[in-house]
């Protein structure tokens, strides 16, 4: 049976992934959005011309900014199992 101390922990954890995926969308969003501005500016000129290049660098920028994301919320899971395993670990030390 989870305490009240889990529950809160783990929907802090919920949200903060919650938050976190809302964020990659939106960066997502974002370079939707910057893509199909360069693609409006810059004329299609071969896969060695500057649209090119610059969309390609967009894309790496989301990978990396996507990848650091995941990341974090590993993170933040695997800090909060712990956390939880801790508290019930204690739990039975303090009942008696």
């Amino acid at each position: 049976m989870a305490t009240k101390q889990q529950d809160k922990s783990q929907d802090g954890a919920a949200r903060l992934i919650d938050s976190i995926e809302h964020t990659e969308l939106s960066v997502l969003e974002s370079v939707r959005k910057f893509v199909d501005t360069v693609d409006g500016i810059f004329p299609d000129a071969g896969e060695d011309g500057p649209r090119q290049t610059i969309i390609d660098s967009a894309f790496k920028m989301v990978e990396q900014l996507v990848s650091a994301s995941n990341k974090l919320a590993q993170n933040i899971v695997d800090v909060t199992k712990d956390a939880l395993d801790d508290l019930d670990e204690r739990a039975p030390a303090a009942k008696r």
